[in-house]
């Protein structure tokens, strides 16, 4: 999922800031503790969240990831 999003997110430039979180050490596991809380159970890895809501829990297409990530930058104008 991590090249997906890698391989998309130069397109985006400053606009996208990603944030791979490591489950195996200590902030990563704190991280994703914070995600599954706010999401109200485990959260899947791997997933995308954006803006703290989780969006894909299985892996997208880049033209997926594409769509998602326009749709939401036209709704912030």
């Amino acid at each position: 999922m991590a090249r997906v999003v890698e391989s998309v997110a130069p397109e985006y430039g400053d606009v996208l800031h990603c944030e791979t979180v490591i489950t195996k050490n200590m902030e990563g596991a704190m991280r994703h503790g914070e995600l599954s809380k706010n999401l109200g159970r485990p959260a899947p890895v791997p997933s995308i969240f954006i803006d703290g809501e989780l969006v894909f829990e299985v892996t997208p297409s880049t033209e997926e990831l594409k769509e998602c990530l326009d749709r939401l930058l036209d709704k912030l104008g």
